[in-house]
């Protein structure tokens, strides 16, 4: 005799060797086609053109004549104004960030009144 577990019962109960060998809720999935490969074609996808115009053009050279230029920057700074006013707002919410928590610490280990 087979047996398997009743989520119902929450107990083993009897049942048939198919029943049995088959997990509750999984059942054999019937094969499915995989769909066809998006990158294995070499024709271009329809709607879209022969081309990659949305791709731009290749900014890495000037990003590095701009990285590794030696002007005594450290590289988080190379860019200019931009950089500059991340660093100073992440440097800024780190030092508020780290002052609030000493505050809500401070005020958490004060004892309550109780009158």
């Amino acid at each position: 005799m087979y047996y398997k577990f009743s989520g119902f019962a929450q107990r083993l109960i009897g049942a048939t060797a198919a029943a049995a060998y088959t997990p509750q809720g999984l059942k054999p999935l019937v094969p499915t086609k995989p769909p066809d490969p998006i990158f294995g074609t070499s024709k271009s996808a329809p709607g879209l053109p022969g081309t990659d115009p949305f791709l731009g053009t290749n900014k890495v050279p000037d990003l590095q004549k701009i990285f590794q230029r030696s002007d005594g920057l450290p590289v988080h700074l190379k860019r200019g104004y931009p950089d500059r006013m991340l660093y100073r707002t992440t440097m800024a919410l780190t030092i508020g960030g780290t002052l609030y928590c000493l505050v809500a610490l401070y005020i958490a280990s004060q004892p309550k009144n109780q009158k």
